[in-house]
């Protein structure tokens, strides 16, 4: 066996006794990583930020505009995060691309064109603050700002997983393969469309539209699930795997904390709050039980995030509104979206999430949650000046809060 030399290391087979390999090592960059340093910009990492629009930005050549990734704990792998800023009076450069992507507007107006290789005809939209809109796979789109002050757009996409498996950027950037069945062109394409329909996977209220004005303030039908008087809507957007829905709590209430994997971000839309989260493995009571460092908490506003599930493994969160507006939440969560996890096909699930742990769900009802959870939100609404609108009954061992009243 030829012997290590300078610059080349030659695999050497174990003694006897010893195991192959390190043993230990590093985790190494995956494409997508590689691709976020290449693109010179700066990356965030981290459970959460109080408000994106204070995270640092640089010149994003490929772009055209000035931007930041933003790559939460928990996410990494499973879909890509960005802000980008759109200077005044000026436009995005037109691109394309082999993966998903939607867009929410954190600040400014302006127009989106979207078309297809080689036709004529662009759709034009218009977008405000709030809006929320959705670029059909590898259509062509320019992002044009119409106002003389930047315009700033949060980002999220399925490219993570897809320049992880494929690890070639002509493939994903200058393929010219023509999805009819998720751009169809039709005039009404992007006209905003507010009926509902059960999702097909879980029963829960959807709407399909490509193009949403204002998503801080769209009517949500009633939800009932994290709390009562809850509301909630899943938009599906341009045929996307890539899953998000948006929900409101009634002021003075708060979400039952339950657990499940990473992928999911929480990003506030409207009113101001903060959010818990901890390993399932340090109890449903971690403060009560001495624990509590395991608890990672984060306040944010319009726009911040918190990553549900910074750990990889199963985390409990619970997300609370402490100002005089309501508290309405965006979660995105890439191409993972509850029920539609790889399994074998027509096995029955359980929509764990909304059903308490005594009954076989991870959600933790308010009796047997931990004391601090309560004393603490109290606490931070009377500073504020408001009073809660949780009825004391609901901590009573065995009430059932889905009884309890839609308003």
């Amino acid at each position: 066996m030829a012997h290590d030399a300078p610059g080349v290391v030659h695999w050497h087979e174990p003694k006897p006794g010893q195991r192959a390999g390190l043993g230990k090592f590093g985790r190494v960059k995956m494409p997508y990583d590689i691709f976020m340093e290449e693109e010179g910009i700066p990356c965030f990492r981290g459970i959460g930020c109080s408000k994106v629009q204070d995270l640092p930005r640089a010149r994003w050549e490929r772009k055209g505009g000035a931007g930041t990734f933003i790559q939460l704990h928990g996410t990494e792998g499973k879909w890509g995060c960005f802000v980008v800023e759109v200077p005044g009076a000026g436009a995005l450069n037109p691109e394309r691309h082999i993966f998903e992507e939607i867009y929410y507007v954190v600040e400014g107006r302006g127009t989106t064109e979207v078309w297809i290789e080689g036709d004529s005809k662009r759709h034009i939209f218009e977008w405000q603050a709030g809006s929320l809109f959705s670029i059909p796979m590898n259509a062509w789109f320019r992002i044009v700002n119409a106002s003389s002050s930047p315009a700033l757009l949060l980002g999220g996409n399925t490219c993570p997983p897809v320049l992880n498996l494929i690890n070639n950027r002509r493939a994903i950037f200058e393929n010219d393969f023509v999805f009819h069945d998720r751009f169809s062109g039709a005039d009404d394409f992007y006209q905003y469309k507010d009926e509902i329909e059960p999702d097909p996977v879980r029963g829960l209220a959807m709407r399909r539209t490509n193009f949403i004005p204002d998503v801080a303030n769209c009517d949500l039908p009633l939800d009932n699930r994290r709390s009562p008087g809850a509301r909630r809507i899943e938009p599906f957007m341009t045929k996307n795997a890539f899953y998000l829905w948006v929900g409101q709590y009634v002021n003075g209430r708060y979400s039952k904390a339950h657990g499940h994997g990473s992928a999911a971000v929480l990003i506030c839309i409207k009113g101001k709050g903060y959010t818990h989260t901890w390993p399932t493995e340090a109890s449903i009571n971690p403060w009560k039980n001495g624990k509590a460092d395991t608890v990672k908490r984060i306040e944010y506003e319009p726009v911040g995030m918190v990553t549900a599930a910074p750990g990889g493994n199963e985390w409990f969160h619970q997300h609370f509104g402490v100002s005089r507006e309501p508290l309405r939440l965006m979660a995105w969560y890439g191409p993972h979206a509850p029920g539609r996890t790889a399994g074998v096909p027509g096995e029955k699930l359980t929509d764990r999430g909304a059903i308490d742990i005594d009954e076989g769900g991870c959600a933790i009802p308010y009796s047997m949650e931990d004391p601090h959870v309560r004393a603490e939100f109290e606490a931070k609404l009377k500073a504020n000046g408001l009073v809660t609108a949780m009825d004391p009954h609901w901590y009573e061992p065995g009430v059932k809060t889905e009884s309890a009243g839609n308003t």
